[in-house]
C-alpha cells in the first residue's frame, strides 16, 4: 500500500472556515479483498497528541480523490497540522506527509486585549461602524473608511494603563485631505470634540495644508492640555514621508502613564522603519475611567478637517496591555 497524497489545504494556507475540507489524493493497494478507507487526523502540533479532530472509515471517492469535513468547529485563529493514511482490511498504509493551514481568524475583545482581523469581508468586525457609516469591506485587506466621518469603535471593557494600540494599513498616499487627520484614536468618551477629552491619543498621516503636508503626526492628552504629548513644531517640519498606498504599512501606538510612542514600519513590526518618535513629560498621567478605540475617530462630526483619513483600509487590529503578537499577521495563536 502506498499512502495517500496531500491535495489541500497545503501551504499553511489562510483558511475562512473553522471546518475545513481536507483532500487527498487516493493511495494505491496491491490487495483484492476489504474496502479502502481513509482515516484523518488534525492537530495544533506536529505530534498529532492530542488529535483536535479525526475521521474514520471515510470510504474512498472511486473520483480518485477522498475529503473529510470535521463535523465540529476547530480552534480559531490557530495554525493546524493534518495527515491521512489508507485502510484496508486490517492493513493500512503509512500517514501521508504533513500538511498545515490556519483556521479563520476571530476577534474577540476582553478585558486587557482586544484583536479584530477585519479581512474576511463580509462584514464581520466586533466593533461597531459609526458616523456616516461610509465603509467598504475589501476581502482579504480589510475595511476601507471611505470619508472623514466614517470610523469604527470599539468600547473597551477595561482602562489599559500602558498598552499598544497597533494596526495594519493601507491607501496611505501623498497629497491627502486637510489638515490634521486622523489614522486611528482613543478617547475616553464617544460623541465629543476630541479637544474637550481629558484623555485622548491620536495618530495622523497630515494631507495639504498639513504643515507640513504628509508628515506623520500625534496629539495624546493625558489628564489635561497642559500634559499633551505631541512632537515639537520643529520635529513635526522634519517629518515629511511619501508613503506608497500600495503598500501595507504596520502602525503602532505605545503608551505608559507619561509618555506615548508611535512607530511605522512598511508590511510588518520587522519591515523597515520608517517613522519612530516617543514624547514624554513629567506632568502626564495616563489614567482614564474609561477607554473606547477608534479605527478613524469621531471627531470629523465637529472638525472633518481633523477627521477620518479617508480611503485607508485597515485590518488586523491589536489593542492590548502587552505588545502586540510577533504572529498576529498571520494567525494570532500560530504555532512556532
Amino acid at each position: 500500500m502506498t499512502a495517500p497524497a496531500l491535495d489541500s489545504p497545503t501551504d499553511d494556507q489562510q483558511l475562512s472556515t473553522l471546518r475545513p475540507d481536507l483532500t487527498v489524493v487516493n493511495g494505491t493497494s496491491s490487495q483484492t479483498t476489504g474496502s479502502r478507507t481513509y482515516e484523518f487526523q488534525i492537530a495544533d502540533n506536529t505530534g498529532f497528541a492530542p488529535v483536535a479532530a479525526t475521521g474514520t472509515a471515510i470510504a474512498e471517492n472511486a473520483g480518485g480523490k477522498t475529503s473529510f469535513t470535521p463535523a465540529e468547529d476547530l480552534q480559531s485563529t490557530t495554525r493546524m497540522y493534518w495527515r491521512a493514511r489508507m485502510v484496508q482490511g486490517a492493513t493500512n498504509s503509512d500517514w501521508s506527509a504533513t500538511g498545515k493551514f490556519k483556521t479563520r481568524l476571530v476577534g474577540f475583545n476582553r478585558p486587557g486585549e482586544l484583536y479584530d482581523p477585519l479581512v474576511h469581508g463580509d462584514g464581520v468586525t466586533i466593533g461597531t461602524i459609526g458616523g456616516s457609516r461610509n465603509i467598504t469591506w475589501i476581502p482579504g485587506q480589510g475595511i476601507r473608511l471611505n470619508d472623514a466621518l466614517a470610523y469604527v469603535v470599539y468600547d473597551l471593557p477595561q482602562v489599559i494603563l500602558t498598552g499598544e494600540l497597533s494596526v495594519e494599513v493601507t491607501g496611505l498616499g501623498p497629497g491627502g485631505p486637510c489638515c490634521k487627520v486622523r489614522v486611528f484614536s482613543i478617547l475616553d468618551r464617544v460623541g465629543a470634540l476630541s479637544s474637550s477629552s481629558p484623555y485622548s491619543m491620536n495618530a495622523q498621516y497630515r494631507g495639504v495644508n498639513g504643515n507640513p503636508d504628509n508628515c506623520i503626526c500625534f496629539k495624546s492628552i493625558f489628564g489635561n492640555n497642559a500634559a499633551g504629548l505631541e512632537p515639537t513644531t520643529a520635529e513635526r517640519l522634519r517629518m515629511s514621508f511619501v508613503l506608497d498606498p500600495s503598500k501595507v504599512y504596520l502602525w503602532r501606538g505605545v503608551w505608559t502613564r507619561d509618555s506615548y510612542r508611535l512607530i511605522v514600519r512598511e508590511g510588518d513590526a520587522t519591515g523597515p522603519l520608517v517613522y519612530d518618535f516617543t514624547a514624554r513629560s513629567a506632568q502626564a498621567n495616563w489614567n482614564p475611567s474609561k477607554m473606547f478605540a477608534f479605527l478613524g475617530t469621531d471627531n470629523g462630526r465637529f472638525d472633518v478637517l481633523d477627521g477620518t483619513l479617508r480611503g485607508i483600509t485597515l485590518r488586523n487590529l491589536w489593542v492590548g496591555r502587552t505588545p502586540r503578537p510577533s504572529s498576529l499577521g498571520s494567525a494570532l495563536r500560530a504555532a512556532q
